[in-house]
This record gives C-alpha cells, sequence and structure tokens, in this order.
C-alpha cells in the first residue's frame, strides 16, 4: 500500500470542541457560529462543521494557511468568543485521500 499526504494548497486544521454551557445557551450562538462557518466557506477555506451524534461536542474542519492563520479563525468563531466551548485545535496531515 502506497501511502502520500494530500497536495492541497493549505492545510488542513480541526478545532474538536466540547460544550461547558447549557443547551439553550449553547443555542443561542449555533446560528452566529452557522454563519460565520458559511463565511470561511466563502473565502475559500474549505469549511465543514457538525456535532457528535453522542452530543456533548462536535468539531470544525477548515483550510489555513498556517497554524497562526488557524489559531485567528478559532478565535473569531462565535462558540468560542461567547466561551460556549473548550477546544483543541490541531493540524491534520492527510495520508490518504480520493486522487
Amino acid at each position: 500500500m502506497q501511502i502520500h499526504r494530500s497536495q492541497s494548497p493549505m492545510p488542513w486544521f480541526v478545532k474538536i470542541e466540547r460544550g461547558i454551557v447549557d443547551k439553550a445557551t449553547f443555542d443561542c450562538y449555533v446560528p452566529a457560529h452557522r454563519a460565520y462557518v458559511r463565511s470561511l466557506i466563502a473565502a475559500g477555506h474549505q469549511a465543514r462543521t457538525g456535532y457528535w451524534a453522542e452530543r456533548g461536542g462536535g468539531m470544525l474542519l477548515f483550510h489555513a494557511d498556517s497554524r497562526k492563520t488557524a489559531e485567528e479563525i478559532v478565535a473569531r468563531d462565535p462558540l468560542v468568543q461567547h466561551q460556549c466551548v473548550h477546544y483543541e485545535l490541531h493540524e491534520w496531515c492527510i495520508v490518504e485521500a480520493p486522487d
């Protein structure tokens, strides 16, 4: 089996998050979060967001040109700005993907 790294123009980053506020508070900021993700998509970051089926957390997957840019993107997320989540940010290195 041959493993190859994705030849994407920008690295992928993933924000893995866990909610830390009650559901009613969290849900107040979901529309703003979704609008923010749509703005990332429009800006070319190929962003994807979703929650775990078991609830309680989720992730945001996106392209950014550097770790610094990825940190700035995460800092502008309404869920982060309103302290609704604890999160980890990781660069994701793809080793196998469709051509």
